[in-house]
């Protein structure tokens, strides 16, 4: 009964990895809010941060934008351009500062030609394609009796969790690259800095969120065609 065991490794394997990223996502929300509320000495906005950090990482050519949202800032190396969203973007907060400095560490990767971004950019395409069809593979595969869909819907979904495993390395070194500038750049200083540090640690245990439901997904799915057998 293979839609059967599907729900029970669903929730055996999936669900307390689904719910342990959804309290990294409150903590996150929470983390940046509280120092949102926390004024830099020196007024320094999110925004000046950014080109700050750039210029200390030569990331050159680098465009700093204001985005809508919250918490949708990001890098995009297709055209260099760092969007800060509206509560980073001008503010004067510890939370802004941190953001944007680890963004700017994301144009300092690409800048420096730091390995394992570019890895992860390579996979990119395979793991956009592979998220949505691995699991209706499994599943059709299982109903079917295809050994060979199984297969190759575990092969994609494999690729979306090497995805997930390169992610963290990249973005630890993004909030690395942030924090030396901060420091060394004397932008941030003290408590400031311990500040930041907790902003940017909350925010990492999102992507570590994230890799631990890729791969418990990716085990339902090796755990479901081994039943099959």
């Amino acid at each position: 009964m293979p839609f059967l065991y599907f729900d029970v490794y669903y929730l055996v394997l999936v669900v307390p990895m689904i719910l342990f990223s959804l309290i990294c996502s409150a903590l996150v929300k929470s983390t940046f809010n509280r120092y949102a509320k926390t004024p830099t000495r020196h007024g320094l906005t999110g925004q000046s941060a950014a080109e700050q950090v750039c210029r200390m990482e030569n990331a050159q050519n680098v465009s700093i934008v204001s985005a809508r949202g919250k918490l949708t800032d990001h890098y995009d190396p297709r055209n260099h351009t760092i969007a800060l969203s509206e509560s980073v973007y001008g503010h004067a907060t510890v939370s802004a500062v941190a953001v944007a400095a680890h963004e700017a560490g994301h144009a300092g990767q690409y800048a420096n030609r730091y390995a394992p971004v570019k890895a992860r950019m390579a996979l990119i395409p395979v793991c956009n394609f592979g998220s949505g069809l691995s699991v209706p593979l499994v599943v059709l595969g299982l109903a079917l009796g295809y050994e060979w869909l199984i297969n190759l819907g575990i092969l994609l979904f494999a690729l979306v969790f090497a995805f997930q495993v390169l992610t963290l390395p990249v973005e630890f070194n993004a909030s690395r690259r942030a924090m030396r500038a901060l420091e060394s750049g004397q932008m941030l200083s003290g408590e400031e800095l311990r500040q930041a540090r907790k902003v940017l640690t909350a925010a990492a245990m999102t992507y570590v969120a994230a890799m631990a439901v890729s791969l418990a997904q990716l085990l339902r799915l090796v755990l479901l065609s081994r039943r099959r057998r």
